[in-house]
């Protein structure tokens, strides 16, 4: 399989976001696009102003961190965010995992206005997002790097990371948004209605699930080439024949048959 094959064979959202946040890093760091970084970056400024900037709020999870982090972001965006896509039960009719990405993006947004006065990138917070959402039901050991951790600890190990890397706490604590926010999903979608009798208020709506239904293609009957139809059932026994049986139509004309040897 080609690498172009293995891309579109990928789960949609994921692959998308995963390839928009490659290009545009590379793009950034690599000095491809001048003054590119001022264009995505989110602040709430930018946003109420005339005409407003409304990209911003999609392209903020759009930008690794620098160095190592332009592989290792989008591979973490890509192996959690492919995992809650199509390996989760919380997101199994067409459009939930497009639906929950889209409140954890605008709450990420909230909850960092709210604690830290802003968050220009939130990359890192929305890979933990997905990674909290994809391993808080699993047991068992996951490895990362050379360590062996319980798997429902790799968001805190990812942000755990992010400090020893940067060697600075806020980049870290702006990361542990993310598992805020997904714990935050989790609540209002299954523990609040499960335990607490509560309505599901997070449903998935009817235009977000025609947009990401699979397509039916039919097959209609045209006045060229050859078509196959499938055979009909065929019909119960019964007193009376159907017409049009596997008799010659001369042989329907005769009289009533008698049996050899009878009257």
């Amino acid at each position: 399989m080609s690498a172009v094959d293995m891309f579109f064979a990928a789960p949609p959202v994921t692959r998308t976001l995963t390839a928009l946040t490659f290009v545009i890093s590379v793009a950034v760091y690599a000095g491809l696009v001048p003054h590119l970084y001022g264009w995505i970056f989110f602040h709430h400024s930018l946003i109420f102003k005339f005409p407003p900037q409304l990209w911003r709020f999609a392209t903020c999870f759009m930008l690794s961190g620098p160095r190592f982090g332009i592989l290792m972001d989008p591979y973490y965006l890509y192996t959690y965010g492919k995992q809650c896509e199509t390996g989760s039960s919380k997101f199994t009719k067409p459009g939930d995992f497009f639906y929950y990405l889209v409140f954890v993006s605008l709450a990420l947004l909230g909850v960092n206005y709210a604690f830290f006065g802003n968050a220009y990138i939130l990359t890192s917070a929305l890979f933990t997002a997905f990674a909290y959402t994809a391993t808080q039901d699993e047991g068992g050991q996951t490895r990362i790097f050379i360590l062996d951790i319980p798997t429902r600890s790799v968001p805190l190990a990812l942000c755990f990371m992010t400090f020893v890397s940067i060697g600075e706490l806020h980049p870290a604590l702006v990361q542990a948004t993310g598992i805020l926010v997904a714990h935050l999903y989790d609540f209002l979608t299954r523990l609040y209605p499960k335990f607490g009798g509560g309505v599901n208020i997070l449903t998935t709506p009817a235009f977000i699930r025609r947009l990401f239904e699979p397509k039916v293609v039919s097959v209609s009957n045209k006045t060229y080439g050859t078509s196959f139809q499938p055979a009909a059932p065929r019909a119960a026994a019964s007193g009376s024949e159907a017409p049009g049986g596997v008799l010659p139509e001369a042989w329907k004309s005769r009289g009533s048959g008698h049996r050899l040897g009878g009257d």
